[in-house]
Formats: C-alpha cells, structure tokens, sequence
C-alpha cells in the first residue's frame, strides 16, 4: 500500500504549531488532539517536529523550567518526510533505522499529512488478513 492511500483512508489532518509556542501549551496541544506528535511549521515550512519523547527529555533535562521554554528549543530538527508514492514498506523501514514514530508527508513540497507508527502497523494487518482471507477462499474454493 502507497502512503497516499494510506492518507486517503485517514484523512490529511495535520496539527502543526509554531516554534515559538511555549512547551506548556504544546502538551495541552498534544493532550488535547491525542497525538503523540506535533509538526512544527514557520508559515509554510516544516521547521521541526515535537513528539512526546520529545517532551520527556526536555523535562528530563531542565525541570520544570523547561515547560515555559519555547518548542524551538527542545523539538526535533531533522525532519525525516515521507512522499505519496512510497510504499508502507519503505515507512517501515524510514521509521526503524531512524526510531521514529511519525513522518510528515510532503506533496509538491507541501504538507498533506502524517503517518504515525499506528497508520503503518493497522496498514499491515489489514493486507495480512485479506492475504489469509485470499487464501482461505481460494482453499475452500
């Protein structure tokens, strides 16, 4: 299955903040929407991605301290994107060599979406069932 038919199946929702977004209020976000990832985004551009792992080492890091400190400074700035055409073959691999959870996908150098871990494993229980329903009607039949 291509990422694109992944998002037509979830839809393109995308929660983005901005990098100057207190953390305080970027856990409100992410508790709020219940995601476990938010794009950060400066206009149209993808500046950095903050994920509850994220969070965790920011207060790991700096205390309470850190709740009050902008996104800029703790979210991920290397962001790893994923393309329509590629395969949830290709994700799978992307997010375990890199450890992550969440890909922002990019359409024309535009954001049209996000597939999380969850997209990706639900995907591929979907195609193992309808393998073993393929093979059961076709023993049976």
């Amino acid at each position: 299955m291509l990422v694109a038919e992944i998002l037509k199946d979830k839809g393109d929702a995308v929660y983005a903040i901005g990098p100057d977004l207190p953390l305080t209020e970027a856990c409100s976000e992410l508790d709020r929407l219940r995601v476990g990832a938010l794009m950060v985004c400066d206009g149209d551009k993808v500046v950095g991605v903050l994920s509850e792992r994220d969070v965790v080492k920011a207060v790991a890091g700096d205390g309470q301290a850190a709740l009050a400190r902008p996104v800029s400074a703790y979210m991920t700035r290397e962001v790893i994107f994923a393309a329509p055409g590629e395969t949830v073959a290709i994700l799978m691999g992307r997010m375990t060599d890199r450890r992550i959870r969440h890909l922002p996908v990019l359409r024309d150098g535009r954001l049209s979406g996000v597939i999380s871990i969850g997209d990706v494993v639900k995907c591929q229980i979907a195609e193992a069932t309808q393998e073993a329903e393929s093979l059961r009607t076709y023993i049976a039949g």
